[in-house]
């Protein structure tokens, strides 16, 4: 194997550009030459493929996004944009391929490798943290960290007014965000998709702990389980609360990577490019057990990754 590529794909989240950067060092270290492809699998398709050097990717492993860019691509799912994306991997003479990105990248790396024999190592990037095979992917910790900053921060004007904030975060149709933040934050109630959930018996929750001399309330929903304005009318019509709502958005997708995700994104890469030259193909690099492990992308695409009972106890058991 002499040449490598890179892209990202799907949302951005921070730890891409440390990813991209352990890749292209890890393959020069190794004697390859090592391309990235810009704007995704849209890009791989208009050919928008350039020899990156060490310098660069200097002075990338701090900053958030994706300097290769990334962009959704319907055609991309056709026959046609398939086959012209392999014409450029071979037209560049493009050997191997690391595809950084959420399920639909993955899935998108997943055709390379079953339908076109493409040699392609998945990372897990998405701060959903709903991606199987990896405790937790790229992006996640500081996404953690953003909203807990977000959240000491709410709390101190809810605490002033003695008001209760609903904090929309993200995550898709996976609760791990919520979940977390929740418990790191001090939260008195976690909405996710994956639990059910009654407003009177939280509002009613909520109503004891004023009682009892809290100043304030803080609940987190995940944006699966339902819209935070649609629960905040029920708060205010059934509770009788003043309540305010704040949708945090795509504010936790931004931002410089915590140190966590630049040594994960870091690990990740390098494990990647020495897969490729080992002749690991059609899996994805993961993290589990503080080890790397390789999962088969049909595997990662077919399974669920739940949440921890553990965690979910922990946070019921605290919001008393």
């Amino acid at each position: 194997m002499n040449r490598i590529a890179v892209m990202t794909s799907g949302g951005d989240c921070p730890g891409m550009n440390a990813a991209i950067r352990s890749v292209v060092r890890t393959g020069i270290a190794n004697g390859l030459e090592v391309f990235g492809i810009e704007q995704g699998y849209k890009g791989l398709m208009e050919n928008r493929i350039k020899l990156l050097e060490s310098k660069d990717v200097a002075n990338m492993i701090q900053r958030g996004g994706t300097f290769l860019k990334s962009a959704r691509s319907l055609e991309f799912k056709t026959d046609e944009g398939q086959q012209m994306a392999v014409g450029n991997l071979e037209a560049n003479g493009i050997e191997g391929l690391v595809v950084i990105g959420g399920d639909g990248s993955l899935t998108g790396a997943r055709i390379l490798h079953e339908k076109f024999g493409i040699k392609v190592v998945g990372l897990p990037g998405s701060i959903d943290n709903d991606i199987y095979g990896t405790s937790i992917s790229i992006g996640v910790d500081t996404a953690l960290n953003t909203i807990c900053r977000a959240v000491d921060m709410i709390n101190e004007t809810a605490s002033s007014h003695d008001r209760t904030f609903l904090i929309e975060v993200m995550g898709r149709n996976c609760g791990y965000l919520a979940l977390m933040s929740a418990i790191a934050s001090g939260a008195e109630a976690v909405i996710i998709p994956e639990v059910k959930y009654n407003i009177e018996s939280i509002i009613n929750k909520i109503k004891v702990r004023y009682v009892e001399g809290k100043s304030r309330s803080v609940v987190i929903v995940a944006e699966g389980a339902g819209s935070a304005y649609d629960i905040g009318k029920a708060f205010q019509l059934i509770g009788g609360f003043d309540t305010r709502i704040t949708v945090l958005g795509h504010l936790q997708r931004g931002g410089a990577p915590s140190v966590f995700d630049r040594t994960l994104a870091t690990r990740l890469g390098s494990a990647a490019v020495k897969g490729l030259i080992e002749g690991r193909t059609g899996v994805m690099a993961g993290l589990g057990n503080r080890e790397i492990s390789f999962t088969p992308l049909s595997e990662v695409l077919t399974k669920k990754r739940d949440l921890d009972e553990t965690m979910l106890k922990i946070a019921e058991e605290l919001s008393l």
